[in-house]
């Protein structure tokens, strides 16, 4: 017979359950990086997969061809087929892996087949809302590329195209790689690829916080426009468990990347998480269009109520947003009610209500609860009575959000 569980697992079931509850009924979470995965994916999550592997490389061994190094992958090498084929079908994509392990895993799975050491790139910089790890210390130094800035002017970040072309046409990189942490505004990809392709760079697109409303036809097409490579995380926009994809027409460069995933940026590739994945896609192909569409027009009318209610935001004179962030404007935040991000996010979470400590405000999870634009005025008074006016509103949030007992679009 089984010993009983012992403290530390019964604490951790406690643990489990209690974040379960506070995360998953008891909040409304409006960070930019996260969403709610479907009843469904967790499952799959959950499944026998969790625990197996396979490996579906042509080999030779011991004289004998090898197409596969595990048995028992029936079932698995049919599900990560399904999702390929789904995630290029949802991208119109001719090639799609759903292998990377995250988003950060896809940028490296792209870029270091795509270009050897030495290579120069060009990218926003993360004081101008672009992704940490593309600044000269990490990914651009761990594989040996240089890095020069891509203009993205206001506070708002936003790349015009005649800078972009000027810094292409200067910096003559191999690489121009798109894509920001702080990300209100499509680019003039058209303009950029015209340019980059000029001087023989691809274009990246790492999508990682607007996949999601790619995915529904909203904000922009990079793979139409002129992207070479599109890629990005699955937990963000794109409403599924943490992730990576990779997306492209060119052939040539699949052939290159796609190789290059095994035994250099991850081994096993978690087939539990691509089933969930996999689902993901599924659910955005029935109603992914009604959902990215729903999540932009929630977070656009979010920001006209905030403004209208004196909380400063950025881009106000471009309507604030067309994905599903919004950026608290920090500097005009502290003038006015003398609070900073950090601290407004920690009095917003005491009374359940979620955003990030650097001023970001998303919609895509509350979207995906069913809350509509006309739920957004009432939403934005209790973010300003919870985080300018220090009201208790903790129980009028947590019997608003239990009345949300299942997902809209899944």
């Amino acid at each position: 017979m089984a010993a009983p569980p012992a403290e530390p697992e019964l604490r951790l079931a406690r643990l489990v359950r209690a974040h379960d509850r506070w995360r998953g009924r008891d909040v409304f979470n409006l960070l930019a990086s996260e969403n709610a995965v479907s009843p469904t994916a967790r499952r799959y999550l959950a499944s026998d997969l969790a625990g197996r592997y396979t490996l579906p490389l042509a080999t030779t061994f011991d004289g004998e061809r090898i197409d596969n190094s595990y048995a028992g992958t029936r079932y698995t090498d049919q599900i990560e087929q399904l999702a390929n084929a789904a995630a290029a079908r949802l991208f119109r994509a001719r090639c799609a892996t759903t292998r990377p392990l995250s988003g950060h895993i896809a940028a490296l799975s792209v870029l270091a087949p795509l270009l050897p050491r030495g290579s120069r790139l060009v990218a926003v910089r993360p004081e101008d809302g672009g992704y940490d790890g593309y600044a000269a210390d990490f990914v651009p130094a761990m594989l040996g590329y240089s890095v020069t800035p891509i203009p993205a002017n206001g506070p708002g970040h936003r790349v015009e195209a005649a800078e972009a072309a000027a810094a292409i046409a200067a910096a003559r990189p191999h690489a121009v790689l798109l894509g920001q942490s702080f990300f209100l505004f499509p680019y003039p990809l058209r303009e950029i690829a015209a340019a980059a392709h000029d001087v023989g760079a691809l274009v990246l697109y790492d999508a990682s916080h607007v996949l999601g409303l790619i995915a529904g036809g909203e904000f922009q097409d990079p793979l139409r426009e002129g992207a070479d490579v599109l890629f990005g995380s699955t937990h963000k926009s794109f409403p599924g468990p943490q992730g990576g994809i990779v997306a492209t027409d060119r052939e040539d460069l699949f052939a290159r990347i796609n190789p290059y995933l095994v035994w250099r940026t991850f081994d096993n590739a978690h087939w539990n998480r691509i089933a969930g994945v996999a689902q993901t896609l599924l659910e955005l192909e029935r109603c992914g269009r009604e959902y990215a569409a729903t999540t932009v027009a929630n977070a656009r009318a979010l920001g006209h109520a905030l403004a209208d209610a004196g909380v400063p935001l950025v881009a106000a004179d471009q309507g604030f947003t067309a994905s599903h962030q919004l950026h608290l404007d920090r500097a005009e935040l502290f003038a006015r009610a003398h609070v900073r991000a950090g601290e407004l996010a920690r009095r917003l979470e005491r009374q359940r209500l979620l955003i990030d400590l650097v001023g970001r405000v998303g919609t895509a999870e509350v979207s995906r609860l069913g809350l509509t634009p006309g739920d957004m005025p009432r939403l934005a008074g209790l973010l300003v009575a919870a985080g300018l006016r220090r009201a208790r509103v903790a129980a009028e949030v947590l019997a608003w959000r239990r009345s949300f007992r299942s997902l809209r679009f899944a």
